[in-house]
């Protein structure tokens, strides 16, 4: 490395702030920041750090500069990092995926304000609430506001001159009821931001205090037999009271908090924002963003909050996180809760972030069915303790009825799918009676042997369906083999799915929901009903050949010969006499002809 790292770490000072690097050619690459711009600088060029990270070692191989810039305090740095970020985009940083320009509702500042959605801010004194995530809640809130508090929707400039002047007459909003008529001062100015200032409220989910003002003017309405009056406002109390129950999720005194939570891959993470006043949400979004070096949850969880406080202009002092940040700022208190209702504000924002995730991976696999094989692939090499990806999976089964016709059955996957063509079933030659764990053991044997023989790759992974008996049992063929060490094998039990690993006295229990069980139940599953299969074919082919034998001047071995020849007794019955001498001499066939002419009597005369 050309550059002299020790050189510029000399003019770095230990104080908060964010750094730069930069490449050979200027350009800007990475933006950090930091508690202690010397400590945190100096970490990319520790020889133990730097050999742990791949992603890291190109980055800090392209440094050619390094700048910063000193903040007073951590928060700043926070601030600080994500505007410039934002601004440069530099290409190590982690990516946010999501860059769309949210709707916010505005309160115009203006006589008689109105009340609309934008998504451009004017930076003209008017109050912007949101921005909202998602669209139909915003229309859902203006449609409530505009029920309960009829507004104007025009742009008269209704000045106290104006309308003193009659220069305005009330239009068709006003005739349907939708207005109160400002405009001709029919609604006075001080009623109408009365209203405004409870809109306000609501848009603020300090929906209480509301229902608590409409109430009041309920009782004195009814008090003073003013009933249409009382029924306006009983409309109003059921409009609101509908809309605080549906919003409503926590206790009211959790009031002003942002919470956030964190899922994450290899790849990519995803952070949910909620925004909660007195017990409601009324702000929610989940962020994507594409990771660059391997960022830690921390680290990106910090970034988010950063960028979802910015761009939601939040100022809460409490934030809910889902475990602790190194970040100071003694104007917030960051809470990891372990119970209580904040725990369920908590919990919720990860069954938020949990459903985007999966609904975005599964949408991104739809479009790239090999990604979801990879995904596949890792995560049952991680949750089996395998040493590779396991592409290749054989599954063992046996079958049998009341220790005859045993069998043997093999299925095989390939990248996490069937691949019936190396489907495989055994005869068992070596073992008599109902021996499991003998049947187990001959029919590993012979599969590995042969594949040893013709030089074929060996599966990563071998599943057999059983519990510790048949588990030793294969192992006792694989060793005999010499490739115990070659591949992993693994048993399966049936009543609790239990997991079981050669040498290790307890199971593995894998989560009922996991994808990695699912995958070996669906191997466990094949493989039984292909062994079944071959098992009942094997057994009506031996009862076939019983009946046919059981004509004289046939044996069981011509019987078993016409079956091959015929593949059943129905096309043998179906033959014709010279069919039957490629198979049977004369006597035989007319042996057979008489047998068949006399069961044909026998079942007419049964009819």
């Amino acid at each position: 490395m050309d550059f002299n790292y020790r050189e510029a770490l000399k003019k770095i000072p230990a104080k908060p702030g964010v750094y730069q690097f930069w490449d050979a050619a200027g350009e800007l690459i990475y933006i950090g920041k930091a508690k202690s711009l010397k400590n945190r600088v100096s970490s990319y060029f520790n020889k133990d750090s730097y050999r742990i990270n791949a992603k890291t070692r190109v980055l800090v191989s392209k440094i050619a500069d390094i700048t910063f810039t000193i903040v007073d305090t951590e928060i700043d740095a926070w601030l600080l990092e994500n505007s410039l970020i934002k601004k440069h985009q530099p290409r190590y940083n982690i990516m946010l995926k999501d860059d769309k320009t949210y709707p916010w509702i505005v309160i115009k500042n203006e006589p008689f304000p109105r009340i609309y959605w934008t998504r451009r801010i004017v930076k003209d004194g008017s109050k912007y609430l949101g921005p909202y995530a998602s669209v139909s809640m915003m229309h859902t809130i203006l449609d409530l506001v505009k029920e309960i508090y009829p507004l104007r929707t025009c742009n008269l400039p209704l000045i106290k001159q104006n309308i003193a002047a009659g220069k305005f007459k009330v239009c068709l909003e006003y005739q349907i009821g939708n207005c109160k008529g400002p405009c001709q001062a029919y609604q006075s100015e001080d009623d109408y931001n009365q209203n405004i200032e409870n809109i306000k409220d609501i848009l603020n989910g300090k929906t209480g205090s509301v229902i608590r003002n409409v109430k009041a003017e309920l009782d004195a309405a009814v008090a003073g037999l003013n009933f249409e009056q009382a029924h306006r406002l009983k409309h109003q109390l059921d409009l609101l009271e509908r809309y605080q129950s549906k919003s409503t999720i926590v206790n009211s005194s959790i009031s002003d908090v942002d919470v956030f939570s964190i899922a994450s891959d290899e790849k990519h993470a995803f952070v949910n924002f909620l925004k909660v006043m007195n017990g409601t949400v009324i702000q929610t979004q989940t962020l994507e963003m594409k990771k660059r070096l391997d960022e830690t949850d921390e680290e990106l969880l910090s970034f988010a909050i950063s960028e979802f406080r910015t761009r939601f202009s939040s100022s809460s002092k409490e934030i809910i996180v889902p475990f602790e940040l190194e970040i100071e700022d003694p104007g917030i208190r960051f809470t990891v809760p372990k119970l209580g209702e904040k725990k369920k504000l908590l919990e919720l924002s990860q069954k938020n972030v949990s459903f985007f995730k999966r609904e975005r991976i599964e949408q991104y696999e739809k479009l790239n069915p090999e990604v979801r094989t990879e995904r596949l692939l890792t995560q049952m090499m991680k949750d089996l303790r395998l040493n590779q990806l396991p592409r290749h999976i054989e599954c063992f089964d046996n079958s049998n009825f009341q220790g005859k016709y045993p069998v043997s059955a093999i299925v095989v996957f390939k990248d996490a799918k069937p691949s019936k063509k190396d489907y495989r079933h055994f005869n068992v030659k070596t073992v008599e009676g109902p021996n499991d764990f003998a049947t187990m053991e001959e029919a590993v044997y012979r599969r590995y042997r042969r594949m040893l023989e013709e030089n074929t790759p060996l599966p990563q992974l071998v599943i057999i369906d059983g519990g510790k008996g048949q588990l030793s049992s294969a192992l006792k063929s694989l060793k005999l083999l010499g490739i115990d060490n070659k591949l992993t094998v693994i048993g399966i039990a049936k009543k609790l799915e239990e997991l079981f690993y050669p040498g290790d006295q307890y199971p593995l229990y894998l989560d009922k929901k996991s994808e990695t069980l699912k995958i070996i139940q669906q191997l466990r599953d094949e493989a039984h009903r292909f062994g079944i299969t071959f098992h009942r074919q094997k057994r009506n082919k031996a009862t076939l050949a019983t009946e046919l034998s059981n004509i004289p001047g046939i044996g069981k071995t011509t019987a078993e010969r016409l079956l091959q020849h015929f593949k059943s007794v129905k096309k043998i019955r179906e033959a014709t006499a010279d069919e039957l001498r490629q198979i049977l001499n004369t006597k035989q066939t007319g042996a057979l002809l008489q047998y068949f002419k006399g069961s044909t009597k026998n079942d007419s005369s049964g009819m």
